[in-house]
């Protein structure tokens, strides 16, 4: 196997971990308010997010930034929770999905706290290996098609849900964001930065 399909492999395995949970809700809260139709919205923001995290995790892996892991253990769960909670906040006060350009926002911006917590993953898998940008770029590939993966699945209990069983697009909006702020808020109590 070469190393460029060991590390994309490696990248989808980690985002697909149901015990790295916290990447899968935050993916969730994003796309959360979209629709099946909304596919290329859907396309951009995942990879506006996985640009942001590529970033951070790069210039972690290369030792350009250091950061406490305890203070990013902390922050990925409040990324969670402002994601949620914003979605709650505008179902509440529009009634329907209303402007998600700051979605876009949320996407890259938070997903520079993301990379950070794969930093030290990623370090310990790579070693000392000098060159490590084919693996940087398998392992951010993997990572966005197990994010697309995610996003799928989501899309498509969405459309049973609201297309076929007729539940409201604002209720569904509102139940799964807040389910997720919820666990968002469980995580931040247990991080080891308090």
């Amino acid at each position: 196997m070469s190393q460029f399909t060991l590390y994309f492999k490696l990248g989808m395995q980690h985002i697909l971990d149901l015990q790295g949970y916290d990447h899968i809700l935050f993916i969730v809260a994003l796309c959360a308010v979209y629709l099946v139709r909304d596919w290329k919205k859907i396309l951009i923001l995942v990879t506006a997010f996985t640009i942001g995290h590529s970033i951070t995790l790069a210039m972690a892996t290369f030792n350009v930034i250091k950061v406490n892991a305890d203070l990013i253990e902390f922050l990925i769960p409040v990324t969670i929770f402002i994601t949620a909670a914003f979605n709650i906040a505008r179902a509440k006060s529009t009634g329907v999905s209303g402007n998600i350009q700051l979605n876009y926002g949320f996407a890259i911006i938070f997903g520079l706290i993301h990379g950070l917590g794969f930093s030290n993953y990623l370090k310990s898998l790579l070693g000392k290996n000098a060159d490590i940008v084919q693996q940087l770029l398998a392992f951010n590939l993997g990572l966005e098609l197990g994010q697309l993966l995610i996003v799928s699945i989501f899309l498509a209990l969405s459309f049973v849900f609201i297309g076929i069983f007729g539940v409201n697009r604002r209720d569904w909006n509102m139940v799964i964001s807040s389910a997720i702020a919820g666990i968002s808020l469980v995580l931040l109590l247990e991080a080891k930065y308090w």
